[in-house]
Order: C-alpha cells, then structure tokens, then sequence
C-alpha cells in the first residue's frame, strides 16, 4: 500500500460515476480505501463518497482538491480515470472537437495531477495512476483524436514519474484493451462525419468493429484489480497493461515486429482493410 502512516489512506478517483472509474472506486472502497469519486455529476457509491467535479475546468479541479485535502487532511493516491471519445476521420474533425477531446482525456489528467501534487511532495509519497489506454501505443484509425490524446498522456506521464520520483511518488500508466463499459454509447461521432464523405464506408466500418469489440470486452473490475494492485504494490511499474491477451500482445508485437508486418497484422483488428 501507499507509505501513508494512517490507518485508511485516501484515494481520489476521477470519472467515477460510470465505467472504469466506477469500477476503480469501488474496489478500492471494498479494500478499505476512503474514496471520493469526482465527476460532473457527483454521483457516489455504495461505499464511497461522490464529489462534483469537471476535469475540464481549472477552478473545479482546484476547489475540488482543497476541499478533499482539508477534509481528509491528504490524499494518498490519484487515480485518473475521467474520459471519453470522439470518432471519425481525422480530416473531418473539427480543430474544436480534437481539442474537446484533449481537454478531458489529457488536460484534466495534467489538472488533476498539478492540483494533488504539493501535498504528495511535501509528505514525500504518493501513487498516481492515470488510465491511458492501449490505443496510447497503438494508433486507432478513424479515433485519431483519442489515440493521440493517449499518446501525450503517455509522454507527459513517463517524464513525471521520473520528476517526481525523488519524492516519494510513483507515477503508472494503465492500459485497457477493450473493456465492456458505457464509453461505446458515449462516444461522439464527429459532425462532419455523419454525411456523405469519401471516408465514409470505412468510418462506418470501423466504428462498428470498436463497438463489437467493446461490447464483447473484459469486464471493468479487471481494470480495477489492476489498480488495486498497482496502488498496494511495493514496487509499481510504470506501465501495466490489462485486456484480453489477444490485444495486449499488440503493445510487444508493435516493439518487436518490422513496421511493415505488424501493420499488415493488424488491420484485420482495427477495422481496416
């Protein structure tokens, strides 16, 4: 566990009121964790208390935070799991909707880290786990926008850790594969890709092969077992990926395979011809 000396340490899990963060928050409750889940809406669990929060927002986050910190007198561990995604072809999403998608899946994690960090540092230990997602190792066609999003969360993560390490603190990307969760309905579908486009057959392609894979996919509490682990770990890694071993083995083939192979290896999976 943390090297927290209390009794109950504390974990902030954002994106709490469905799917992974859901699944995270509960968890860790059942462990004897004392959790707040952050979203918009607030909503809490069973065994957890809710807090309203939105990652996209500076003020929010840094409200959000101080209240918890005084209320809990400190925060133990982060789990950022707040997300969503925007599909289509990347020529047809707007710079707006790319950007929508950053704000959440990237800026809100880089919020949420800033906000918890001074108190982390100034006890000297802490655990960050922010949710990444095999398609930050793996582009994902026709999701160029959520892919990249992961990508940078990736970068800014393994350059952190190696910051904050000095201090006590461990920083960890998590890496779902496909998980059945309510991200499938969520997702956004980019405005102009909606209508009559030369991409428009294998948009539709693809997004039908997400949706099947994504219904057909583990169940969250696999993802939460993994960060149970990683937060009571001794030793975290940096990177843990977690899914089906038919998906995860993509992370090794894409470091080990020619380009070329593990391109033509691929396409069947993500959709493409």
């Amino acid at each position: 566990m943390t090297t927290s000396t209390r009794s109950t340490p504390v974990a902030l899990v954002t994106g709490a009121s469905a799917g992974l963060g859901r699944a995270c928050a509960d968890r860790l409750a059942a462990a004897g964790w004392a959790v707040t889940g952050a979203s918009r809406r607030g909503t809490g669990g069973e065994r957890w208390t809710g807090l309203v929060m939105n990652v996209d927002d500076d003020s929010s986050v840094r409200v959000g935070v101080a209240g918890l910190q005084e209320q809990s007198g400190a925060i133990d561990a982060l789990v950022a799991a707040a997300g969503w995604g925007v599909a289509g072809p990347a020529e047809e999403t707007s710079i707006a909707e790319a950007k929508a998608q950053f704000e959440t899946n990237f800026w809100g994690c880089v919020r949420v880290v800033q906000a918890v960090l001074p108190q982390m540092r100034a006890r000297r230990t802490g655990r960050i786990v922010l949710m990444s997602s095999l398609g930050g190792v793996i582009g994902i066609p026709f999701q160029a926008y959520y892919s990249a999003s992961k990508f940078a969360l990736e970068g800014f993560a393994e350059a952190l850790g190696y910051e904050v390490a000095p201090f006590g603190i461990a920083v960890t990307l998590v890496q779902p594969g496909n998980f059945a969760t309510d991200f499938t309905a969520s997702r956004k579908m980019a405005a102009a890709a909606t209508g009559p486009s030369d991409y428009a057959a294998a948009t539709a392609k693809a997004v039908t092969a997400m949706e099947r894979d994504e219904r057909n996919g583990a169940p969250p509490r696999d993802v939460a077992a993994a960060v149970q682990r990683v937060l009571e770990a001794r030793r975290p890694p940096r990177r843990v990926s977690v899914g089906k071993t038919s998906e995860r083995v993509g992370v090794i083939a894409k470091r080990l395979l020619p380009f070329r192979v593990f391109e033509a290896a691929a396409k069947g999976s993500l959709g493409v011809d």
